[in-house]
């Protein structure tokens, strides 16, 4: 296993896909470029071939060699398992509604052969620069495809051979550490028991809002062997801080009213301690057992310095309490890790 250093922030690169918003070109530009300033070298950026359809991958490749950017002064993770595709449908068929002006399609391709297609996609995309951290992207939603217990047997062991493909890259020195990106944290428990990773990403699973017991003391597990974990989507795809989309499905407040009810409680908790929900929900998930990073990401480059910032907010006690008290956060998980 590689023990690999990671700062406190990493730099999610899902707005310069398109995630939601088409951003002009030169904001793009500026979000990498602020990404560069604000962080200690290497500046470690997250992507993926599924962002905007390998889209993501290009801009930031593109806007690191216009910045003139050493590639020994960036570390880039590429979640591999997503393959662009030509566009032959009005809008991409793999995540219909959340990508806006895509000019491609992707397919989701997890096999040996599939997964180092995608690592050489990739490297392409990115132009002068290479990703050295890998993983296999969404193997619970590739597991969740299938249609028999068979199938699913099948399409776990294609998980497995795309491991072994990302262990021979790492064997030859092409890559310095493999991991995992899902959504469901019970599949990446699932790999971890047959694969050696370095790093892991957990997405959605463990915030302010939701924090199963049982993934905390799997996560505590992870940092005894020395597996990184990165918190990803500490704001369940941006719904804590205002968005319309929960974990990147929209809402409907008519049907959703507990979730609504949630956040409206919430927010009148950080008013009255005088805080903002974004630094309740990173201190909340880069302080829960084992994680040693935070994914963010942004559209608006003046935000950067304010994510770098966010990990040293002070949130009083008393908020954590009240919070609690009310029911917001499970009393179980408060007494083993608040």
């Amino acid at each position: 296993m590689q023990e690999i250093t990671l700062p406190k922030v990493i730099f999610g690169t899902s707005g310069l896909g398109n995630l939601y918003v088409a951003l002009p070109d030169e904001v793009k530009l500026s979000i990498v470029n602020e990404s560069i300033k604000c962080s200690a070298k290497p500046v470690v950026f997250d992507s993926a071939g599924k962002y905007g359809a390998g889209l993501a991958l290009e801009v930031l490749g593109r806007s690191l060699k216009q910045l003139n950017v050493s590639p020994s002064d960036v570390l880039i993770s590429n979640k591999l398992g997503w393959l662009r595709t030509e566009l032959k449908t009005a809008e991409p068929t793999f995540e219909p509604g959340i990508w806006r002006d895509l000019k491609y399609d992707a397919v989701q391709k997890i096999s040996y052969e599939g997964i180092l297609e995608c690592y050489e996609q990739g490297n392409e995309l990115l132009g002068s620069y290479h990703a050295e951290l890998v993983s296999v992207h969404d193997p619970d939603e590739y597991l969740a495809a299938s249609k028999s217990e068979r199938e699913q047997t099948q399409r776990y062991q294609d998980i497995l051979d795309a491991y072994q493909a990302l262990n021979e890259l790492k064997k030859a020195g092409k890559v310095k550490a493999i991991g995992v990106g899902a959504k469901n944290w019970r599949i990446i428990k699932k790999i971890a028991d047959d694969v050696m990773l370095d790093w892991v990403m957990i997405a959605n699973s463990m915030t302010v809002h939701s924090h199963p017991a049982e993934l905390a003391e799997f996560m505590l597990k992870l940092q005894q062997q020395g597996t990184a974990v990165i918190n990803s989507s500490v704001f369940n795809g941006g719904f804590l801080t205002g968005s319309a989309y929960y974990n990147y499905q929209l809402t409907d407040p008519a049907k959703d009213k507990n979730l609504y009810q949630w956040r409206q409680q919430f927010y009148q908790l950080c008013l009255n301690h005088k805080i903002e929900p974004v630094q309740a929900c990173v201190i909340f998930g880069l302080n829960a057992p084992g994680v040693t990073s935070i994914a963010l990401n942004t559209t608006q480059a003046e935000r950067v310095a304010q994510n770098v910032a966010l990990p040293q907010s002070i949130i009083p006690e008393g908020f954590w309490k009240e919070m609690v008290g009310q029911g917001l956060i499970d009393r179980v998980y408060a007494a083993s890790y608040l």
